[in-house]
């Protein structure tokens, strides 16, 4: 992997969401986003391409750049990552037909959240993106509080449903997102619906 300062050094998002995201982000047509978990900005660049060409939006990113556990196993370079994520988006913004509002929240997905909930964005976005820790009590964590800033109305998107670490030195049933989001849905079947599930995404919109 080369330490580049702009462009992406893998295809994750092309194999895991574009084929579903050309079909719902159409449909959905988000205004207000949050993502969790950035990386290098694939998803947010898609974002921005897909939506910023019809209409302002505003993006709000959340991550670490430190990497997880996957990442340090893999002898990621994290700082290179983040350089790369914010040419990326800075490359996206710049070429958008509208104007796009893009803040960068570094830190736990936990922390940034929660400060996102007392600085008053409770049922502000349209579309949240949960891409961060693969382990299944982050996830849940993040789902939880992320329903708090999701419009009724919104959705919330999962990635890498079934993911596992594919050289992890034991499989351990919850270094995964699956359990998280199985559990996140059924405790909350009275306000989101599943709407969709294909390959890795998992689809559901807040209906109250």
């Amino acid at each position: 992997m080369t330490d580049t300062v702009s462009g992406f050094t893998n295809n994750w998002f092309d194999v895991t969401a574009r084929l579903v995201w050309d079909q719902l982000i159409p449909q959905i047509r988000p205004e207000r986003i949050l993502e969790i978990g950035s990386y290098e900005g694939a998803s947010a660049c898609y974002l921005i391409d897909a939506c910023a060409s019809q209409r302002p939006i505003e993006i709000q990113c959340i991550d670490t750049w430190e990497g997880g556990s996957e990442h340090k196993a893999d002898g990621v370079n994290m700082s290179a990552v983040e350089i790369r994520f914010q040419n990326n988006v800075a490359d996206a913004a710049k070429r958008a037909q509208h104007p796009v509002k893009l803040i960068a929240r570094k830190g736990r997905s936990t922390d940034q959240l929660a400060k996102l909930i007392g600085e008053g964005f409770k049922q502000y976005f349209d579309m949240i993106y949960i891409d961060g820790s693969h382990e299944a009590p982050d996830v849940l964590a993040d789902a939880v509080l992320s329903f708090e800033l999701l419009k009724v109305g919104g959705h919330m998107v999962f990635d890498d449903y079934l993911w596992r670490h594919p050289n992890a030195p034991f499989k351990d049933i919850l270094d995964t997102p699956k359990p998280a989001v199985d559990a996140f849905l059924n405790l909350y079947f009275h306000r989101m619906r599943l709407i969709w599930s294909p390959n890795s995404q998992v689809v559901a919109k807040r209906f109250c």
